[in-house]
């Protein structure tokens, strides 16, 4: 084999290029891992249920998200610090993204700033941590909104960071010399930046950033029906049913095992994405066929940044697009759109 072929070649390839401490901090999940490993199991638990003699010659993986037009049911997920996997960071992961054609979603903790990020062009959304000072809060709406961002992402599973021991033992933490470009403060470490977040925010908070923002705003971190009535009550245009990538709070169900819960839920009021555990084209089929809109992928792109920069995370981006084209022809189907629940079980 002379290129990677798949996901878990780009894991692969990864893991020899980073040293082991920012290979664990990006592959490493809470406690002793159960829900990081559960998230990719529930994939494979599920089983595609194939229609047959369906004319796929004229397929397409396109479709809409919130209303913006994508390349496919696959977006790029907030992921933290992308500098330490590559140098050029952030700014890279939206060159790929924009060269699929889907969107990349900012973290607030990014070692890029959003006009940075911005410039590449990339249809951009923007993950908000909510903080302490309700003015840092704001600026980071604003900037944003200045930036042409289409929408903020609310991570509401961290009122804490998560027990990540992977961590501890390798003795790894966020060197203090990376920036954290998108908060504009060239003093602040990452371990102040943490500290600094907030740990009362309420459901109240959320209508008033909806309010506020100006922008349509996607839950993060919903895994309940409850929360995903609270969500749409109080404002939110999206969920995100996320688990953080079994990096908060270890023992929680995969995403996939109460995709359906939520989406019962919700009860059409608004879109539902997925992320977590997503590693082929196939698991793309099975969450549409669960009720989500669209999958999220944080580490398949971030491995794929670490082994070749842009060319990779682009290479990632169109393997997957590959697989979830083929798995849509061969589960019988002509697009996103024609998945329904009857093909998995």
């Amino acid at each position: 084999m002379t290129e990677p072929l798949n996901v878990s070649d780009f894991e692969r390839l990864a893991a020899e290029r980073l040293d082991e401490g920012a290979h664990g901090y990006y592959a490493g999940g809470a406690g002793d891992e159960v829900t990081l490993r559960d998230n990719v199991e529930a994939f494979r638990r599920r089983r595609l249920r194939p229609r047959m003699l369906v004319d796929v010659e004229a397929c397409t993986t396109a479709t809409t998200v919130i209303g913006q037009e994508v390349s496919m049911p696959l977006l790029v997920a907030p992921v933290a610090f992308q500098r330490v996997a590559h140098p050029d960071g952030e700014v890279a992961m939206a060159r790929a993204a924009k060269a699929v054609g889907t969107i990349m979603c900012l973290s607030t903790i990014a070692t890029s700033t959003p006009a940075e990020v911005a410039a590449t062009g990339a249809p951009l959304w923007f993950q908000l941590y909510v903080f302490r000072d309700e003015g840092v809060t704001r600026e980071l709406i604003a900037q944003a909104r200045e930036g042409g961002f289409r929408a903020l992402v609310l991570t509401i599973d961290a009122p804490i960071r998560g027990n990540r021991e992977r961590d501890v033992r390798n003795a790894f933490a966020i060197p203090d010399d990376i920036p954290i470009a998108v908060l504009g403060r060239g003093g602040t470490t990452p371990q102040q930046v943490f500290a600094a977040i907030s740990a009362s925010l309420t459901w109240r908070d959320l209508e008033r950033i909806c309010d506020e923002s100006g922008l349509p705003l996607l839950v993060k971190g919903v895994l309940t029906a409850e929360d995903a009535e609270l969500a749409c009550s109080h404002g939110a245009s999206g969920i995100v049913v996320s688990n953080h990538g079994g990096r908060q709070l270890d023992g929680v169900p995969a995403t996939m095992d109460v995709l359906e819960e939520v989406v019962e839920a919700v009860d059409g009021r608004v879109e539902v994405l997925v992320d977590g555990g997503v590693r082929r084209g196939t698991d793309v089929i099975k969450a549409l066929a669960l009720g989500a809109r669209a999958v999220l992928v944080g580490r398949p792109a971030l491995w794929g940044l670490a082994a070749d920069g842009e060319a990779g995370a682009r290479r990632v981006l169109e393997i997957l697009q590959a697989e979830t084209l083929g798995a849509l022809q061969l589960v019988g189907c002509t697009s996103p759109a024609d998945v329904t629940r009857s093909h998995v079980r």
